[in-house]
This record gives structure tokens, C-alpha cells and sequence, in this order.
């Protein structure tokens, strides 16, 4: 498998197909992978800007210390990637859709990000932060968010009969998707 170090990949809004790899601290910009395979590929300390990475598939595929900023990431299956030191950080990207089932994403950064019904079932959130992040129709189900940041996130609905919710931070406001479950009326 070839290794790419240190690699700039600027795809110019285009489609772009990477050689199957190894890429380590690269860059990839206005790139398309949309309904591309990156399965068995690895990303280590990489940081993908302005991408649309929509419906790709990433069976076995390692993602270690990944950024992604402002991309777009619909229907992602992230349970099919290599577990192994699994670590990605998301900032303002569109992420609908996609799946984070079981998957261990612990002291996780989602920043501005659109996370509408994403499935979290039996995911890792320990620690993780949702900041001025929208859940609709997100998916919690025997989900871990103790010590998790949820003060600034929205349009959620957490049973926290069903999920470890113990010291997670919320607002007022948002704590009432914490009731929702229960088809109380709050006025």
C-alpha cells in the first residue's frame, strides 16, 4: 500500500479519486469523494476542509486524529471504520444521516454541526462537546454521554431511562428533550 506524507490535495470543487493508501499529516480541500470507496485506506493526523464526502464507503478504513471542517457528510456509516485509535473532530460540517452505531467517540468535538437523525445507538460520548449543534431526529438509544457538553445543542431528544446521561451539561431550555420521552407538558 503506497504512503503519502505530508500531502496537499486541492480538488478545486472537483471529483477527486485517491490512490488506495497510507496518507499521514495531508491536507485535502474542495475535494468531491461523493459515492467513492475509501474502504481499507488510512488517515492519520489529516484534515479535510470544504469537502463533500457524501454516501462513501469506509469499511475498515482508519481514521487517526482526523479534522474535518466544513464538509459535507451525508449517510456515512462511521461503524464500518477501523475502531482502532478511532479520533475525529468535526467543525461545521453537515453530517445527516449518517451512523455512529457502537462506535467509540469519546471526548469528541462536534462544533456547529448539523447531526440530523444520526444514529448514536450504543455509541462511546463520554466527554464529548455538542456546541451549537442541531439533533433533530438524532438517535440515542443505551447511548453514553456522561460528562458531555450539551449546553448550546438543540432540537434533541435523550430518554435518560435509556441512556447514561450522568453529569451531562445542558441548559433549561434543553433540558426539556430530556422529557419528551415522557409526553409531559412543560409551560
Amino acid at each position: 500500500m503506497a504512503l503519502f506524507i505530508d500531502k496537499t490535495v486541492e480538488g478545486g470543487g472537483k471529483s477527486i479519486q485517491l490512490e488506495k493508501g497510507e496518507y499521514e499529516n495531508c491536507t485535502f480541500s474542495d475535494c468531491v469523494f461523493t459515492g467513492e470507496k475509501l474502504s481499507h485506506f488510512s488517515f492519520s493526523e489529516c484534515t479535510f476542509e470544504r469537502c463533500e464526502i457524501s454516501s462513501v464507503a469506509v469499511e475498515n478504513t482508519s481514521f487517526k486524529d482526523i479534522t474535518f471542517i466544513d464538509c459535507k457528510m451525508l449517510g456515512i456509516q462511521f461503524e464500518n471504520a477501523n475502531p482502532f485509535l478511532f479520533e475525529v473532530e468535526f467543525s461545521e460540517c453537515q453530517l445527516n444521516l449518517s451512523s455512529f452505531y457502537q462506535v467509540n467517540l469519546k471526548q469528541t468535538s462536534f462544533i456547529n454541526c448539523s447531526l440530523k437523525e444520526v444514529d448514536f445507538t450504543e455509541a462511546n460520548l463520554t466527554e464529548s462537546k455538542f456546541i451549537e449543534c442541531d439533533l433533530a431526529l438524532a438517535v440515542f438509544d443505551r447511548t453514553n454521554l456522561n460528562h458531555s457538553d450539551l449546553i448550546t445543542a438543540y432540537n434533541f431528544q435523550i430518554d435518560p431511562t435509556n441512556n447514561n446521561v450522568k453529569k451531562a451539561s445542558f441548559s433549561k431550555e434543553g433540558a426539556l428533550g430530556l422529557l419528551a420521552p415522557f409526553d409531559v407538558i412543560v409551560k
